[in-house]
């Protein structure tokens, strides 16, 4: 009888095991990549470094990472209904320490980031927004090139226009 107890506390621990490993095969937080010399926004295949302003990455549970050369890429394709891959980290880059001109590292969590809107400064695609880390930063930003500051989740599909674009690009022409 107390070598059944045992067997069955054996048989109940060893299945409890195998159904925690099974749960921690989970989705991995991401960690940022910097991208290289080469690396090419997944929307329209503009080379990340030939361009101004915040870049932004989203690596999904599953394949490799989606970069984007402008934070109106970005969240255009966050808001796209047809966006359902699961999703495992989403990046910016910090303009607090990062230099608008040629950005470079500096990555930050794209949801906890403070954004700033409407301002006199340009991307890739034209009009785009920063990006920072902190919220004195994002104040500082917005006095010396306007706009207004808003969260993640604030981000509608009103407020990002990717029609402006070719018109800003003076690489293209």
């Amino acid at each position: 009888m107390e070598i059944q107890v045992r067997v069955n506390k054996l048989a109940g621990s060893l299945a409890l095991l195998i159904l925690l490993a099974a749960c921690s095969k989970s989705v991995q937080q991401a960690m940022p990549q910097e991208p290289d010399s080469g690396t090419a926004c997944s929307l329209d295949g503009m080379v990340l470094k030939d361009y101004p302003g915040p870049k932004a990455q989203i690596h999904y549970a599953e394949g490799a990472p989606d970069f984007f050369c402008d934070l109106m890429e970005l969240f255009a394709s966050l808001l796209a209904p047809e966006q359902k891959r699961p999703v495992s980290g989403i990046f910016v880059q910090d303009m607090g320490k990062a230099l608008w001109e040629n950005p470079e590292g500096h990555w930050i969590d794209a949801k906890t980031a403070v954004y700033v809107a409407g301002s006199r400064k340009n991307g890739s695609m034209g009009a785009t927004f920063g990006a920072f880390a902190s919220l004195q930063d994002a104040e500082e930003f917005v006095k010396k090139e306007g706009g207004r500051i808003v969260q993640f989740e604030q981000v509608t599909p009103e407020m990002v226009n990717l029609h402006s674009g070719a018109a800003h690009d003076q690489k293209m022409h």
